[in-house]
């Protein structure tokens, strides 16, 4: 059955009668990253106010595809285990040219981790899931049909023109996170733009409700047979809805193209029949572009308002999730005073090194699935013609490398005898600890894990000690007897030593880090 979208309510704001004390953050977007961003900050302890201009969730499907990384954000956030019951679980993605399969991959082909490579969920489930957890948690105050119309900052604080059906109020806040998507009007506000690149190609984007029993696997075909020439992507989603790309040509006329007469035939080729109805569609182009700096005095840019990226890959949704993990921490810690305001430039340095990498990867996707005529496309077409027979060039065929978290490039002390999976700046990879996981206690605070036999150092920090499995001697000891990591709060590693450290050496890495100099 179609979404139900039903508005959530307005509330006038005490503002518009009485002066507010300040506040410590304001989001602008009421969307999954502005959600995330305020539910991770109160993870932390820290309060904030969201303001949207719309009260009801995002129409159509939008992001769909959510990586294993954004998963366990999303279970440290509490919707974890519901976004993981409700959506499609996949992990195998099958590319074609024309009706032959020329290549396969499996997205996490080792066991011992609580959440999978991919789930298939609707944007507006995920908004939904995430304004029940913030309606119900005490330090988030979310304003529907709120209005950010100016903004005004100086060296300590920023203030907040905004817009209610009621009239005009303003807020002040110590930083403002600008969460409000690729038209960002807060960028427009603070008159800034994107560089980048802006690709000639236009998609037709469509979800249709349907019967049937297609394979939850991710489907790209190159040159099919009912789309002749051009690409093609199918994913199966919740409540019988197919989400569908096909490749139009620069020279598409979008308004033209989004019409039921040119879709439904366009669509009927693909499945072979016309029983379906159509529930969204879209015209799309590609762009890989990103603001040249993510912080900007007292606001700070956060998920699709800093940076977008080509959607074949999945990396714009879980790209912004990972931009709140990255920040939520470091701001709580601020804001705090356990932290230097220099730690908020590392946010800037880290995230700004993934988005080159999402960029760099985009972009070669999108090269690869609409090469330029000449050299591009000659390349192209004689790796698909010689994927099917040769195995070397199955991996030069590229319809979009999945979102994967990069890894940061931190400082910290290491030991590059240990495994390679947990070396400083990768996500401390999961194992299975009894009936529970190794990722369910790791977070929300700076922590020592401790593998082995070694003592627990005193610099006061807790120490967690896991259950030794295969799982974990494989991930985190290698051929070591021993280890010793220091966990971020985002489940990042800082930094590790064989066997057992010394206690300052430990104490100068957390300075170091706090101090935003790791």
């Amino acid at each position: 059955m179609p979404y139900d979208y039903r508005p959530y309510p307005y509330t006038p704001p005490k503002g518009l009668t009485t002066p507010e004390d300040p506040h410590k953050v304001i989001i602008v977007g009421a969307g999954p990253v502005g959600l995330a961003m305020a539910l991770e900050l109160a993870n932390h302890g820290t309060a904030s106010v969201i303001l949207d201009d719309n009260n009801v969730v995002s129409v159509g499907s939008r992001a769909i595809c959510w990586s294993k990384r954004s998963l366990e954000i999303f279970d440290r956030l509490g919707i974890g285990a519901k976004a993981v019951e409700k959506g499609v679980t996949w992990k195998v993605g099958r590319t074609y040219h024309r009706d032959t399969e020329v290549f396969t991959v499996d997205l996490l082909p080792e066991d011992g981790h609580k959440m999978p490579a991919f789930i298939n969920l609707q944007q507006y489930y995920v908004e939904e899931y995430l304004i029940e957890q913030a309606l119900a948690n005490p330090l988030i105050d979310l304003r529907f049909k709120n209005e950010v119309i100016a903004i005004d900052q100086t060296e300590d604080t920023a203030h907040v023109s905004i817009r209610t059906p009621d009239g005009d109020y303003g807020l002040r806040a110590a930083y403002v996170l600008a969460c409000d998507g690729a038209r960002s009007p807060v960028r427009a506000m603070l008159g800034l733009d994107f560089e980048g690149e802006l690709f000639e190609e236009r998609f037709l984007i469509a979800d249709i409700e349907m019967q049937a029993d297609y394979p939850p696997d991710r489907r790209f075909w190159f040159a099919p047979p009912f789309h002749p020439g051009q690409s093609a992507l199918l994913h199966k989603q919740p409540d019988n809805i197919y989400r569908i790309d096909l490749q139009l040509g620069w020279d598409a006329d979008p308004e033209a193209e989004k019409k039921p007469e040119k879709v439904r035939p366009r669509i009927a080729r693909l499945v072979g029949h016309d029983d379906f109805r159509l529930d969204w569609v879209s015209i799309y182009t590609f762009q890989c572009r990103r603001l040249a700096r993510f912080v900007h005095g007292r606001t700070i840019f956060v998920g699709d308002s800093a940076h977008l990226v080509s959607p074949f890959g999945a990396r714009g949704g879980n790209a912004g999730l990972q931009d709140v993990d990255n920040l939520g921490w470091k701001l709580a810690a601020v804001l705090q005073g356990r932290a230097a305001p220099s730690l908020l430039d590392t946010y800037e340095t880290e995230r700004s090194f993934a988005t080159d990498e999402n960029i760099r990867h985009s972009s070669q996707s999108t090269r690869f699935i609409t090469p330029a005529e000449g050299v591009e496309t000659a390349f192209r077409n004689a790796v698909l013609s010689l994927a099917a027979k040769a195995p070397f060039a199955r991996k030069l065929v590229n319809s979009g490398r999945l979102s994967t978290p990069c890894t940061y490039p931190l400082n910290g002390p290491d030991d590059a005898r240990l495994p390679a999976a947990s070396a400083p700046g990768r996500v401390a990879p999961d194992a299975p600890q009894g009936k529970g996981w190794l990722i369910d206690r790791l977070g929300r605070e700076m922590q020592l894990l401790a593998v082995g036999d070694v003592d627990d150092p005193d610099v006061g920090l807790p120490v967690l000690r896991p259950k030794m499995n295969d799982h974990i001697r494989a991930r985190y000891l290698g051929d070591m007897a021993a280890a010793t990591y220091l966990i971020r709060p985002d489940q990042v590693v800082a930094a590790r030593w064989a066997g057992q450290p010394d206690p300052g050496t430990i104490t100068s890495t957390i300075t170091t880090i706090l101090e935003g100099r790791a």
